[in-house]
């Protein structure tokens, strides 16, 4: 089965976020290349970008979540036009409070934490980085999704 592996861009802070998902989700980086590690690119990359992340990746479950920094002269990203919510589905409700309770730090909730009316136990949030997130654990599915 095909697996969704959601991917972030930032303006320049995306080692400073993965940092701070990986405290909250545990693991390791399988993977962080930096624009000054692109063979045949060390020139064309200002000095100020090289150290910024081309690509990171952290495993979440069966999952990886991945993040790049958006280079200077492409224009920042609109931290406040994001259209899409990265959903995390957890095994138990201590799971979902431990995951909201530390992603949301710093940030802005727009749903607390609690029962929903469809029966699951929801909260949603964007994160201190501008990223939005939605955690649930919902007792009568057979997959969480």
């Amino acid at each position: 089965m095909a697996t969704i592996n959601p991917h972030i861009n930032f303006n320049g802070n995306a080692e400073e976020a993965f940092n701070f998902y990986k405290s909250v989700f545990g693991g390791e980086f399988i993977k962080i290349i930096r624009f000054k590690d692109l063979a045949g690119m060390e020139s064309q990359i200002p000095a100020s970008e090289a150290n910024k992340i081309m690509h990171i990746a952290l495993p979440i479950g069966q999952n990886v979540l991945m993040a790049n920094d958006v280079p200077e002269h492409m224009g920042p990203t609109n931290e406040n036009e994001h259209r899409s919510k990265i959903s995390v589905s957890a095994e138990n409700k201590a799971e979902v409070d431990r995951l909201f309770n530390g992603l949301s730090a710093g940030g802005q909730i727009e749903m607390p934490i609690s029962d929903s009316p469809w029966g699951s136990y929801f909260g949603m949030f964007r994160d201190k980085y501008g990223i939005e997130w939605m955690v649930e654990f919902d007792p009568n599915a057979q997959n969480q999704l």
